[in-house]
């Protein structure tokens, strides 16, 4: 009989073991798809499970913001962690739509620096955690220019110089700042000047110099695919999505960073969320200076620490330097501007009312 109890024990321990690694916590990502998210994936989501056993399932969407706030109004919240732009990260947390979470448990730099002397300007807020910081840029196709090649804002905004259509994204944001620099105003007096109707005026009188030559686009894999397929001659675009097309497939695409603007994604942990720990425990792992820098290997996107910059080493590729296509490597930084979430959050309704007026005027 004691031995039949034994055996049945053992039995027990070995369904209970096999339960517990077949149904082995998992959480649920949100995030934004292409490159990015398999840069994620290789830098975060694959290490994470393998070091916690903690499964994490990405799911893609076009702007996360959006299926989070129906999810946590409707309290029906199925997403973990969410990857977010810094706006919609106050936004939100503004809103009660994330969960705070407390910089002092995020894991300090390599020499012991506190995350949040170490976190780049709008690299942490009350409910989100930055991980890169990703940059809107020009591009253009080299096999248009065999001669003289755009090096400046300005030269965007030059069809006489540098003819052919201009890939540009249906929003005033960025858009607005790129003009005003394509139009002489130095990045550091951007705001100042966007912040009055003649400065909002001389924003839209350079489109106007251009408008007759636009082609429109939407989701961040269309610019380079409007290069490849040659319908536009330059685009403006995601730093990160141009770098894909031109090192891993090839693109003959060069970026022009003179007039970058720059912004930040953030993780973040919607409210009620199923599993808000192992959430918490994932963004503190991915947001770690060496995960950062490990993201550098797969996608063109500074990290938002300061400790990761001198990890940043090659591409996966084994012999691209990832250091010179970084929005944030000091050459890349001479005439850059941060997009500012002040500004926009004041100006945003006004200004896409009266862009989207421009957009349809004939």
């Amino acid at each position: 009989m004691k031995a039949t109890l034994t055996f049945a024990s053992a039995l027990a321990l070995l369904s209970t073991g096999l339960a517990t690694g077949l149904h082995a916590e998992e959480i649920t990502l949100l995030t934004w798809g292409g490159t990015y998210a398999k840069s994620q994936a290789e830098a975060y989501v694959k290490p994470f499970t393998e070091t916690t056993g903690i499964i994490v399932k990405a799911v893609d969407s076009d702007n996360p913001a959006i299926p989070i706030k129906a999810q946590v109004e409707a309290k029906n919240v199925t997403t973990d962690v969410v990857d977010i732009e810094y706006p919609d990260a106050i936004r939100m947390c503004d809103e009660g739509l994330l969960e705070p979470i407390d910089p002092a448990s995020l894991p300090p730099a390599p020499d012991g620096t506190p995350a949040t002397e170490d976190f780049l300007p709008q690299g942490l807020s009350e409910c989100a955690v930055g991980s890169i910081v990703f940059s809107t840029i020009y591009a253009y196709d080299k096999t248009k220019f065999p001669d003289a090649k755009p090096t400046t804002i300005a030269d965007f905004f030059d069809t006489a110089k540098f003819p052919g259509k201009r890939g540009l994204k249906r929003a005033p944001k960025a858009l607005l700042e790129m003009a005003l620099m394509g139009d002489g105003v130095p990045a550091a007096e951007v705001y100042q000047v966007l912040g009055t109707p003649e400065g909002v005026d001389r924003a839209f009188a350079k489109l106007d110099t251009i408008k007759k030559d636009v082609v429109w686009w939407e989701a961040g894999a269309q610019p380079p695919q409007l290069l490849a397929d040659g319908e536009v001659a330059m685009s403006t675009a995601y730093n990160g999505r141009i770098f894909n097309a031109a090192v891993t497939e090839g693109k003959p695409f060069e970026i022009v960073w003179d007039g970058q603007v720059y912004e930040y994604n953030l993780f973040a942990i919607p409210k009620g969320a199923p599993h808000k720990d192992a959430a918490l425990e994932f963004i503190k792992f991915a947001t770690d200076t060496q995960r950062l820098a490990d993201q550098a290997k797969w996608i063109s996107y500074g990290p938002a620490r300061k400790s990761s910059a001198p990890l940043v080493g090659l591409y996966h590729d084994g012999k691209t330097e990832m250091a010179p296509n970084m929005p944030t490597n000091p050459d890349n930084m001479k005439n850059a501007l941060g997009s500012s979430y002040d500004f926009w959050v004041d100006h945003e309704a006004e200004l896409t009312e009266r862009f989207e007026s421009w957009v349809s005027a004939s």
